[in-house]
């Protein structure tokens, strides 16, 4: 019943909200419409959606902020056109480029990060009402909008599939549209209308709405604090055990211990004012643990800097590694009331992280192409601006050149080394450039294969006789197999394949089955064996074979090959052009 009474408070209070938050609604139905067109269009531009809703944080922040500290209309005008201006601005910048960049998407994903946060702090600062209960308001609210709004969702799309089934069939986009107006539009406009307005609302109303419900203070008491608990002891004893190598190499271990410091600020806050054994117990020692586990971490992080740079993740794993360590200190000595400036230090830390130049993107790029350049310049493989390419790197050179350019390549950044070629495809153009084969981690080593050539690549087949497509299968019976025979100048040729094991040969034969030619198919599965794994496509250059003496010539074009490294299987479609001389 308490839901409910929740729920139809939160629905009468929808009006209020539009009212409370006009500029944030204006941006949220622009973004709904926006959504809109690309489901209906099929058009996958993100660039005006994440425009809107980065407006919708801008103007909420700037709507709490005025119900803190104005009380003029103007000011209200003021704060609103700035939030106006700035999403704007950001339009402004992305608008001329063709696709979102991941550096791009970071960067406002971080931003609207930070925005949240200040919606939390912002309303509550030099107020009576900690922090801590602004946070609960804002946790619970996101989950009862959450929480009803899929439900809403679900019982249309019951709708839905009944009406498409049972009377009219309706077209598949029904499904995306209904999502697009609950989570877009209704969600974030019935949370809204459940955050009081702090410079209002009297003290007995915020704490109801602060109030901690039975369910999530057992939820946070008796069950995620004992986890947290067994885990930290879990990653204790593993530091320990390993602080003398492994821990300091073990990268795989970088989001574990991330999530963990997460997981540890976030209980922290939540149970910042319950009262009881395991919530007291848990705010006196978890920030003292928090700091040598982290502390540890981050130096383990820039040990791993000497030897392969500085990337984006890794400088935000850092950041963060430095920020949850100062959450630790403060934890310890600062009363909880004082848990706002933990809001403080992550709107910092996340501006520092995008804006130039000392932001995420400009340090790693920096970094990675310092790093690539010492590497060549090692090997004497920068000579006049130019690469030139060695076959004698070292394995472990081989490693950080493949990680460095890949990533430059991935973060869009190769177009500013001068020194690399011109339209430079990390795919096609590595082994030429640099004079190896992309370097696999070892666990990619084992990883199957998967190649298809490039759709709508040219291919010459001037002067071919025949034309045949085929598949490769060496797990077939032994023996000879006729795949196709043909005529020229009054002569029959016949294409066979000849099996043994796993091997495949091609072989053309004339009327008195002498052999012409022979290819050994096994050369294709030779060639692309070390490909990257992560490579998908081919060009018509690369998927091309050819075999050819006086009397006659066989082009193999690779349509697509598998090759499945651990079961020993590998397949090939392709295309066979065979030219009697």
């Amino acid at each position: 019943m308490k839901w409910l009474k929740k729920f139809k408070e939160g629905l009468t209070g929808l009006t209020d909200a539009i009212g409370r938050f006009p500029l944030t609604t204006f941006f949220l139905f622009a973004a709904a419409v926006a959504n809109a067109y690309s489901i209906s269009t099929e058009r996958n531009d993100t660039k005006l959606l994440l425009t809107f809703i980065l407006g919708a944080l801008l103007s909420a922040v700037a709507q709490v902020g005025y119900e803190r500290f104005y009380t003029t209309f103007s000011s209200r005008l003021m704060l609103m056109g700035a939030a106006i201006i700035l999403t704007g601005g950001y339009y402004s910048i992305v608008r001329p480029a063709p696709n979102l960049s991941t550096e791009i998407e970071i960067r406002i994903v971080v931003a609207m990060f930070a925005l949240l946060w200040a919606f939390i702090w912002v309303p509550v600062i030099k107020s009576n009402t900690s922090f801590n209960k602004s946070f609960m308001i804002t946790f619970k609210s996101f989950f009862i909008s959450l929480f009803f709004s899929g439900i809403i969702y679900g019982g249309i799309a019951i709708i839905l599939v009944a009406y498409n089934e049972l009377i009219f069939k309706i077209g598949y986009t029904a499904y995306p549209h209904t999502a697009n107006l609950i989570f877009v539009l209704f969600a974030p406009l019935y949370f809204l209308s459940l955050i009081p307005d702090y410079s209002r609302a009297k003290d007995d109303t915020i704490d109801q709405a602060a109030h901690c419900p039975t369910f999530l203070r057992i939820l946070l008491s008796y069950i995620l604090i004992p986890l947290v608990a067994v885990f930290t002891l879990i990653l204790v004893l593993y530091i320990l055990k390993n602080i003398s190598g492994a821990f300091w190499a073990d990268n795989l271990l970088e989001p574990m211990l991330v999530s963990y410091a997460i997981t540890v600020i976030l209980l922290y806050i939540l149970v910042s004012e319950l009262e009881n054994k395991f919530t007291v117990f848990f705010r006196k020692v978890f920030p003292k643990v928090l700091i040598p586990i982290v502390l540890f971490q981050v130096s383990s992080s820039v040990i791993s800097l000497n030897e392969m740079g500085v990337t984006h993740t890794r400088y935000y794993v850092i950041l963060f590694g430095v920020f949850a360590i100062m959450a630790g200190v403060l934890f310890s000595f600062l009363p909880v009331r004082k848990n706002g400036i933990i809001a403080v230090l992550l709107i910092i830390f996340s501006a520092i992280s995008i804006v130039p130049p000392v932001d995420a993107f400009t340090i790693s790029r920096n970094s990675q192409i310092a790093t690539l350049e010492d590497e060549l310049l090692k090997y004497d493989m920068l000579e006049n601006n130019k690469i030139k390419p060695n076959e004698s790197v070292s394995e472990k050179d081989r490693r950080i050149i493949t990680n460095t350019v890949q990533y430059l390549d991935r973060m869009g950044y190769t177009k500013e080394i001068a020194w690399l070629p011109r339209n430079f495809d990390v795919y096609k153009d590595f082994k030429d450039t640099f004079g190896f084969q992309e370097y696999q981690e070892s666990g990619d080593v084992n990883q199957s294969v998967y190649l298809t050539m490039e759709p709508s690549m040219p291919i010459n087949i001037e002067g071919s006789d025949r034309f045949i497509q085929m598949d490769l299968y060496p797990f077939d019976n032994n023996g000879e197999q006729k795949i196709n025979d043909f005529k020229k100048a009054g002569k029959t040729y016949t294409l066979v394949t000849d099996t043994k094991g796993k091997r495949i040969d091609l072989r053309l034969v004339g009327e008195d089955r002498q052999e012409l030619i022979r290819f050994n198919t096994q050369e294709i599965i030779d060639k692309f064996y070390h490909y990257n794994a992560t490579k998908s496509m081919i060009t018509a250059e690369e998927a091309t074979f050819t075999k050819e003496n006086r009397r006659a010539k066989l082009t193999i074009v690779v349509q697509n090959v598998s090759i499945e490294k651990q079961a020993n299987q590998n397949n090939a479609g392709i295309f066979v052009f065979i030219q009697i001389k």
